[in-house]
């Protein structure tokens, strides 16, 4: 068995994309995840399986649909890479409550990143590293250009954002 964090991109705390964390972690054990954890309403939830990672996010994605009536992308890595995301930050001296990770489904397009890039997005900032877009905020997330829909439509590959806090504390919840 091993370990996976498993971000869910879009939970709504009411109407389709509403997901209960309580039923969401009994649901979850019951189609077979072990030791299923969730963090904060907003869609986090640690898990221990055999499966792989595309199998895992399939069987999250299918429970939440069949259970729940969501339509939600889930994300499911290892507390690894998360913790690897955290180390690889390149805006360390940013304060920890404006800045924010957004995972991309896959690497993007070097074309499309180098398009989406060229702008650039003062007084924001933003690194892409990998399959991961870091963004400091100069005022609040909501304020920003960069959130997921725009991320997603410029990039063209599915993402999911968390601040730092709730990343780091994801990481240290799985024992990473």
């Amino acid at each position: 068995m091993k370990k996976q964090i498993i971000l869910l991109r879009g939970v709504t705390p009411t109407g389709k994309n509403k997901v209960p964390m309580a039923l969401l972690r009994v649901a979850l054990e019951e189609a077979g995840l072990e030791n299923v954890r969730t963090y904060i309403q907003s869609g986090n939830v640690l898990a221990s399986t055999g499966l792989e990672q595309s199998a895992t996010e399939r069987l999250v994605h299918e429970v939440i649909k069949n259970k729940f009536g969501g339509d939600l992308v889930v994300f499911a890595r290892s507390p690894a890479y998360f913790k690897h995301a955290l180390q690889q930050n390149p805006f360390k001296s940013a304060d920890t409550g404006k800045l924010y990770f957004t995972f991309l489904a896959a690497r993007p397009d070097a074309v499309l990143l180098q398009n989406f890039l060229a702008p650039g997005y003062a007084p924001d900032k933003i690194e892409v590293i990998g399959d991961i877009a870091y963004i400091v905020c100069a005022t609040r997330y909501s304020d920003s250009k960069l959130n997921n829909a725009f991320i997603e439509r410029k990039l063209k590959v599915s993402a999911t954002t968390r601040v730092y806090n709730t990343l780091a504390k994801l990481v240290e919840l799985s024992g990473e």
